[in-house]
């Protein structure tokens, strides 16, 4: 199948179909006319997100016919609620027009404690059209009546949109919502892998299982000590650390500051 290709959000606006837009976290597609999506990962902020909406708007212009949606959120490794207020706003505020436009949509979550937090999200958002939300890509899709195989594509598109290989994206995910207890067995497990064709493909990448273990520790302390008063302690327990002095130690060499002085920093 031929792979939708890269467009301009003026070009989306104006009907293009097997095409997408992509932002730093997104990536919104028109596969054809009865088939839109959007695909999240890493933790959107309200720019993106802001971006994200300004694009969504395209889906309702005239003549289009009603279509179904899916939005595939289970790359996320974060969830920023100022920059998902702004999608209960444009839900709220285009209502009616997406009771038109839309017959249903399919949410695939993250796993862990974001999937609970998106999951709630949308539980709480207005419902113009059916919503249902799934653990797993294909089975959201053979709900909205889509082939099964479109996972693949979709995968695919994720690949280019965020330059970053399918397995990479599972990966940091999987790590997002396992920094506690997350070892190269347990993802290897959780991906469908050996072990070894896990590291030898991380290589292939050019990373390996222990740099994208402690780059998922280090992204999660951050939102912690800049969206939160945790204790440093409390925090380093939190991602997986068995100490203060282990977890300082590692966000100094990843970032070339102390927590204390990275969170004084970001919070001025």
């Amino acid at each position: 199948m031929v792979p939708m290709r890269a467009c301009q959000a003026d070009e989306l606006a104006s009907g293009a179909m097997d095409c997408f837009v992509a932002g730093g976290t997104f990536a919104h597609f028109c596969k054809n006319a009865g088939l839109w999506g959007v695909i999240l990962w890493g933790r959107p902020n309200e720019e993106d997100i802001g971006a994200l909406v300004r694009t969504l708007h395209f889906e309702l212009r005239p003549p289009a016919e009603t279509h179904v949606s899916v939005v595939d959120a289970s790359r996320l490794t974060g969830v920023d609620p100022r920059a998902f207020s702004l999608l209960d706003r444009y839900v709220r505020e285009q209502f009616e027009a997406l009771a038109r436009a839309v017959r249903r949509l399919a949410m695939v979550r993250p796993t862990g404690v974001e999937g609970a937090v998106v999951a709630g999200f949308f539980e709480v958002l207005p419902r113009p059209y059916p919503v249902n939300v799934f653990d797993d890509l294909r089975t959201a899709l053979d709900w909205l009546e889509v082939p099964a195989s479109f996972a693949v594509d979709m995968d695919a598109l994720h690949a280019r949109a965020a330059q970053t290989p399918p397995l990479l994206g599972k990966l940091r995910a999987y790590l997002a919502a396992h920094l506690a207890d997350a070892s190269v067995t347990s993802a290897a497990r959780a991906l469908t892998l050996s072990e070894r064709t896990l590291q030898r493909r991380l290589g292939e990448a050019g990373t390996t299982f222990q740099q994208e273990l402690v780059e998922a520790r280090v992204r999660a302390a951050q939102h912690l000590l800049l969206h939160s008063d945790t204790p440093l302690t409390n925090i380093a327990l939190d991602v997986g650390c068995a100490s203060l002095q282990h977890f300082s130690a590692l966000f100094r060499k990843a970032t070339g500051e102390s927590p204390s002085a990275w969170r004084a920093r970001h919070r001025t």
